[in-house]
């Protein structure tokens, strides 16, 4: 029936034959195309629309608590000889340690050790170690969660340090480090340890000079 019509369109106009016949050839290929619903395939596609298609990556937004933080103290004055004045804020109950002296070397070492090694430096004992002790003096104070008086810190006397020598330094005059005192709460938070360097002043620099 469909080559009968075919015959006789020919015979009634060659020019609108081919036309017809050009249509229903666009027509099969937007079918197969896509173009009326179906799939596109991907190799057809343009750039910007392979990327519209693409769906974009979440990035889930991860809320992380700090159960530590530090505070100068505002009782005296510090200084290498007169010592030093922290008042840490703390959620759990932790550990400060006081370090006097301690390399400079030591402590990045310390930090790389912390970052890339097999565990996290958690403890003070843990973190002694990984200064291979390469400190002057060290001292400790155990902190309750809602303690939020001030801590004095001083090297002895008999150590006869007053300064730490010209810049660039070897060692930093105070270092202090933070650390949950729980086993317990070492799981609970993401955040291991606080340390912080203080740089108190001493006879060879001030603080606005340090």
């Amino acid at each position: 029936m469909a080559a009968v019509f075919l015959v006789m369109l020919y015979e009634y106009s060659p020019l609108f034959y081919i036309s017809v016949i050009s249509l229903c050839f666009v027509v099969t290929a937007a079918m197969v195309l896509g173009w009326f619903g179906f799939d596109v395939p991907v190799i057809l596609r343009s750039s910007d629309e392979t990327e519209s298609v693409l769906p974009v990556p979440e990035k889930r937004m991860v809320q992380v608590t700090n159960p530590f933080a530090l505070e100068m103290g505002t009782s005296g004055v510090a200084s290498v000889t007169e010592g030093v004045s922290l008042r840490p804020c703390c959620l759990e109950p932790c550990v400060l340690s006081c370090y006097w002296g301690c390399g400079v070397h030591a402590l990045q070492g310390a930090l790389q050790t912390h970052q890339h090694g097999p565990s996290r430096l958690s403890t003070p004992q843990q973190f002694q170690e990984a200064l291979h002790f390469q400190y002057h003096h060290c001292q400790s104070f155990h902190i309750s969660g809602e303690d939020r008086e001030e801590h004095y810190s001083e090297m002895p006397a008999e150590l006869r340090i007053t300064d730490f020598g010209h810049l660039p330094r070897e060692r930093y005059p105070l270092v202090a480090l933070l650390t949950l005192a729980e086993p317990e709460a070492r799981d609970t938070y993401n955040i291991a340890a606080s340390v912080t360097v203080v740089h108190v002043p001493d006879d060879k620099y001030s603080l606005e000079h340090v």
